[in-house]
């Protein structure tokens, strides 16, 4: 192994370029959820340029082509219109999340990100050459298929190949990469928003998958623990080595793979990981056989137990021991959204134009590089303090800047409105960005997170649908800023609802513990 902490232990190049390959698909979900916010106003025929007389040559210069365009310069939306398409997109993420565990689980990992980068590619070319609404709508429904399968596939395939003891931090690679994503595309969205120009703002994503599909077909890996899951135990194990290094001692995380149908799987499996390579694995031989076969009963009970015992995602709602972590999760999930982050996200550059005029685009832009650089510099906070201590800071901090960005924007503040801008985000980052995603495995036993995480995606890709699409018919039929109380609003009862509902899980060993079940109430008696 490695020198170095847990998180580094094992750590090679060959993981960090697959890692980087494999969370593009993260990096385009937030890209699509971003790309509209800067060009709406030009993308509806509002205005011709978000942009000030400082990029009045780059507007000349295409001028002349975009005059020759086959392509309207703009297509006529209103803002009910506009939440359609910007919305839409969650719809087909929602599909695409429902397909991607099958197809992932039948064609393996791998397979299922190449095949993902159609959708990408596909959608967003259809976004970039529509001609009006409905062909807008097609586009943006087939890049949510893309998205809600890459926040499926992509967290799987890291959790079975990032190096043991270090998961959770590299899991975190989802999150960092979805908001890189958002960064990228408020970038070009403040040079590209004026006239057709925003067309290459919708395209860049389809390059953007193109080039992942290269990175994935000649330099992808499967997960190994997939491949040995499935009866492939020497590609199982090369895969291992390839990704750990030739010196990784991997015995031990061989062993602790996961289950398999039958107990002759397990015996081809494990004696096929005991062939022999070139690189030194004889002389471990010995000692990974003895230890696929100490774990090999436990590994076979183990998997039939899981196997008899999972919950369906409606027998799960019956069960007395998941429901109150089922009302917990969906209701910190609903919460994430409720509280109103997409707000800005997605409609952030719209929102403040007529307060902070060109500079609402640049102040989305330093939005995102916030919310990169909290995400990263809180990832330890949920294992310090705790996660419910995180989201009642969170809610806490987003409710109270909502009701100062409502203040800002009704009083024509724009100081106020992009401090309260900033804090909100950087609120969002400290809890309710990472820590729903990780209750959802930690308020229930291993038979009910399947079922579990099913409505925690359902409750997640609704509300954002909620959001998007209702977003700007309330914001504009209130009164300027008002919008923002009905946030606190929300921020206000999630606040409530979390310090009432849900458990502490940090330090806690399984769900019976978290919720003071089975031996934890023993003791106390």
């Amino acid at each position: 192994m490695t020198g170095g902490n847990g998180i580094f232990k094992d750590l090679t190049p060959r993981f960090v370029f697959v890692l980087f390959i494999s969370t593009i698909g993260p990096l385009l979900f937030g890209y699509h959820l971003a790309e509209l916010n800067a060009p709406q106003d030009v993308i509806t025929c509002v205005r011709k340029s978000i942009g000030t007389s400082a990029w009045t040559r780059v507007r000349t210069h295409f001028r002349s082509r975009e005059a020759e365009s086959l392509l309207p310069q703009c297509i006529p939306m209103d803002p009910g219109q506009f939440g359609l398409v910007s919305s839409i997109f969650t719809l087909g993420g929602l599909v695409g999340a429902l397909m991607a565990g099958p197809v992932s689980a039948k064609q393996g990992r791998l397979r299922a990100m190449i095949f993902n980068t159609s959708f990408y590619v596909v959608g967003a070319v259809i976004e970039a050459l529509a001609p009006n609404l409905s062909t807008m709508v097609i586009g943006r429904v087939i890049s949510g298929l893309g998205a809600g399968a890459s926040l499926v596939v992509v967290p799987i395939w890291i959790s079975e190949t990032a190096p043991p003891g270090a998961k959770g931090f590299w899991g975190a690679g989802t999150q960092i990469m979805t908001n890189v994503g958002i960064l990228i595309a408020q970038v070009l969205g403040f040079f590209l928003s004026r006239g057709s120009l925003w067309r290459f703002i919708l395209l860049a994503a389809g390059m953007i998958a193109f080039l992942q599909a290269i990175g994935l077909l000649v330099g992808g890996q499967e997960s190994p623990k997939w491949l040995a899951e499935n009866g492939r135990g020497p590609e199982a194990k090369r895969a291992l080595r390839r990704l750990r290094g030739h010196t990784a001692d991997i015995d031990e995380e061989i062993h602790g793979w996961g289950s398999h149908d039958s107990a002759q799987d397990l015996d081809d499996e494990r004696v096929a990981l005991m062939g022999s390579e070139d690189t030194g694995v004889n002389k471990q031989g010995d000692s990974l056989g003895d230890a696929l076969q100490e774990g090999l009963h436990q590994v076979k009970s183990t998997s039939k137990a899981a196997a008899q015992d999972a919950l369906g995602v409606f027998a799960v709602l019956q069960d007395a021991n998941s429901r109150p972590a089922i009302i917990a999760v969906m209701g910190v999930m609903l919460a994430q959204q409720l509280c109103g982050i997409n707000s800005i996200v997605m409609y952030g550059v719209s929102l403040l134009a007529g307060l902070l005029e060109s500079n609402s685009a640049l102040l989305n832009i330093l939005v995102a590089v916030l919310n990169i650089f909290v995400t990263t510099a809180a990832a330890p906070l949920p294992d310090k303090i705790g996660r419910k201590a995180c989201l009642i800071i969170s809610i806490a901090g987003m409710g109270t800047n909502s009701i100062l960005l409502g203040i800002g924007i009704m009083k024509q503040i724009p100081l106020l409105s992009a401090i309260a801008v900033l804090l909100f985000v950087a609120s969002f980052g400290i809890g309710l960005g990472p820590v729903p995603f990780i209750l959802s495995s930690e308020l229930v036993g291993p038979e009910a997170v399947g079922a579990t995480q099913s409505w925690a995606l359902a409750a997640n890709w609704v509300s954002t649908f909620a959001v998007a699409q209702f977003f700007p018919l309330v914001n504009a039929n209130l009164p300027a800023g008002h919008v923002y109380f009905i946030f606190a609003g929300f921020a206000l009862f999630f606040g409530i609802f979390v310090a009432w509902r849900v458990p502490e899980t940090r330090g806690n060993g399984n769900a019976d513990e978290v919720w003071g079940r089975g031996k934890v109430v023993a003791r106390q008696d």
